[in-house]
């Protein structure tokens, strides 16, 4: 029989993201039995404590950190952004020398800030990481076993980190049937400030220009697919893209512009009956939307 992977990991955060690593490692069995500790914030954990428990092994707070964080092989943080520095700052006093951490955040020039800030010497054990699933549901409830099947995963190593300890949290990702991929910190950023952050600060945007009218009712009782699809996203944690959006602001300040500049285009092509250009901006688009299509 062959060995798990594992013998404990801890889970600080067992919503969509952190619940369903739970989930698909205990699938896997490549956790050992009873080895999966999810904590939760103590308001979470009161109101959800029967959902908690029937995805980890283990649930509680974090208040008995010493216990909890014994013999880990590795923690993840699935918490928004913002509370990385504060959760470090918890885990390192309790840390062990052979345990890694590692992360799930959207952004990652600010975790590893905050890793370096908080953890100093001990940051060589931080393996910054970023799961590309998720739904525009949150809380555990939402935590699916398949989540990450066939999804990518981003790994952002630091220069500290150990070839073993990087492999170590490549393999619990691919165990969830992920795919792993490495960036910079700073291609990272660079890279979801276009394609992730940009869109759902704009889906964001266009149901709150809905939700100040009038007759807004009137508006979204004649939504169809079109407007479902584009908006999907708004209906995601306001906490969690806040924190994204506060972390990689610059950049993605940076793309709202290009995209505001964009806008700019088409009013221009509307504004002065230019059916030709806007039609030399839609094809160029479906031509690409439709290429990207057929590559996923």
């Amino acid at each position: 029989m062959t060995e798990p992977l594992f013998k404990k990991i801890v889970i600080f955060g067992v919503g969509l993201i952190g619940g369903s690593f739970a989930r698909a490692l205990a699938q896997a069995k490549a956790v050992k039995s009873g080895g999966i500790v999810g904590l939760s914030r103590a308001a979470t954990y009161e109101k959800k404590k029967a959902v908690l428990q029937e995805i980890v092994d283990r649930t509680g707070t974090q208040e008995n950190l010493t216990t909890e964080l014994e013999g880990a092989d590795l923690i993840l943080l699935a918490v928004p952004v913002g509370q990385t520095a504060d959760i470090l700052k918890l885990i390192k006093p309790h840390l062990n020398d052979n345990t890694i951490i590692t992360d799930a955040g959207s952004t990652k020039s600010d975790v590893v800030a905050a890793a370096r800030e908080v953890l100093g010497p001990r940051v060589s054990q931080f393996v910054p990481g970023h799961p590309i699933a998720g739904a525009e549901l949150s809380g555990p409830e939402a935590a699916l076993v398949d989540l990450y099947q066939g999804k990518k995963v981003v790994l952002t190593p630091l220069p500290e980190n150990s070839a073993a300890s990087v492999a170590l949290v490549r393999k619990a990702w691919e165990a969830c049937g992920a795919s792993v991929s490495e960036l910079t910190p700073e291609e990272h950023d660079s890279v979801f400030a276009t394609v992730s952050h940009l869109p759902h600060l704009l889906s964001f945007a266009l149901v709150h220009n809905l939700a100040q009218r009038d007759n807004r009712d009137l508006l979204l009782s004649f939504a169809a697919s079109g407007f479902r699809d584009f908006t999907r996203i708004a209906a995601s944690s306001p906490e969690t893209w806040r924190d994204i959006s506060m972390a990689n602001r610059v950049p993605l300040l940076k793309e709202l512009k290009l995209y505001v500049a964009e806008l700019t285009q088409v009013s221009a092509a509307l504004e002065s009956a230019d059916a030709e250009k806007l039609e030399q901006i839609f094809r160029t688009a479906q031509q690409i939307r439709a290429d990207w299509g057929t590559k996923l």
